[in-house]
């Protein structure tokens, strides 16, 4: 399984601002003592200057410092502070309506927070804040609590407003909502790259790392099957979600508890569960799995559905290796299914055998 890049290779990284290989090696610079990640936007550094690391430890290790411009400690699409503070305050008050004066007064740049809503959420700031409030507003409504009410307790000034907002966001009005419901899109920071992930009023739908294949497919997928809208902002489900994909990334936890909404046909649902029965630590092959589900003669099948797998990490496809135990394609890249099974090998102290 031994898919690791070279040294020429790692080094033709550097100065593409390329975050596919961020969290898998570091950089270390001999003449400044600093490490970055490999996509560090800072010159590029002579050939000869360069050490790589498989990780933070033997960077420090070796007396390197973290850079100041690509904070290599912060894991991958952690959100900073002053993001942090914001969507607290809009979780905690949602109709409040955050000005750049009020943005001027705690000390944060406006500029600064558009810049960073339209590289991470494609939107606005005060596009952000709208929607953040019309998806409290709409789950109001279909709590039983009235327009009005739902409106103005969302910090709209008028019905009018409201509803043109409602319209645009839905497709239909404030009163024709029974049938709609949203689903929830986060960002959750991870060693390896930025996780993407969606979910229901019932559970997990979606878990998927950004940059990597057929997302966009996968969104639409979505919101046809459950008839949705998908809204940035959090439910029960992600939060819980975040917190145990924080627990399994320390190695605290080698099985999910989160409820899942699966999307999949009765063929694919077996296949995801045989997925869900490798143990942490261990690997299996397309045609150990085509057996656990007595479907010998379906290999090529088995591993369509795996590859139609909405949910990483938590359905772990990421086990699936070749009966040579060479690596098999993986949505987020080999590179991300190397490191999560020598992550899971290391901490589970498990030797990989097949059957």
């Amino acid at each position: 399984m031994n898919s690791s890049l070279s040294y020429d290779q790692k080094y033709a990284v550097l100065g593409s601002k390329n975050s596919t290989y961020d969290g898998l090696f570091f950089t270390a610079v001999k003449t400044t003592g600093i490490f970055c990640r490999p996509s560090c936007r800072a010159r590029t550094p002579k050939r000869v200057n360069v050490s790589f690391y498989e990780s933070i430890q033997l960077c420090l290790e070796n007396g390197y410092r973290p850079c100041k411009i690509c904070k290599p400690l912060q894991h991958i699409g952690q959100l900073p502070d002053y993001i942090q503070l914001i969507l607290k305050q809009l979780e905690d008050h949602p109709e409040t309506k955050i000005s750049d004066d009020n943005l001027k007064t705690i000390g944060i740049e406006p500029h600064t927070i558009r810049r960073w809503f339209k590289q991470n959420y494609g939107m606005t700031f005060h596009a952000f804040q709208r929607m953040f409030r019309i998806n409290f507003a709409f789950n109001n409504i279909k709590k039983g609590k009235t327009i009005t009410d739902s409106a103005f307790g969302c910090g709209y000034d008028s019905l009018s407003g409201f509803n043109d907002s409602f319209q645009r966001l839905f497709g239909q009005s404030a009163s024709k909502v029974k049938h709609k419901s949203i689903v929830n899109v986060v960002q959750i920071a991870s060693p390896i790259g930025s996780i993407i992930a969606c979910a229901s009023e019932n559970g997990v739908c979606f878990l998927g790392f950004t940059g990597q294949k057929h997302i966009e497919r996968h969104f639409k997928t979505i919101s046809k099957h459950f008839k949705a809208v998908l809204i940035p902002t959090s439910n029960i489900h992600l939060k819980q979600l975040e917190s145990e994909l924080n627990e399994y990334f320390s190695s605290e936890r080698q099985t999910f508890d989160v409820a899942l909404d699966i999307i999949g046909t009765d063929f694919q649902q077996k296949v995801w569960q045989a997925l869900r029965k490798i143990p942490y630590g261990q690997t299996s092959s397309y045609k150990h799995q085509a057996i656990s589900i007595n479907k010998l003669k379906a290999i090529r099948a088995v591993a369509s559905a795996n590859g139609a797998n909405k949910i990483s990490i938590i359905i772990p496809c990421h086990r699936i290796i070749g009966s040579d135990g060479s690596l098999t394609g993986y949505a987020g890249g080999l590179h991300r299914k190397k490191w999560l099974l020598d992550f899971e090998t290391k901490h589970a102290s498990i030797v990989n055998v097949f059957e």
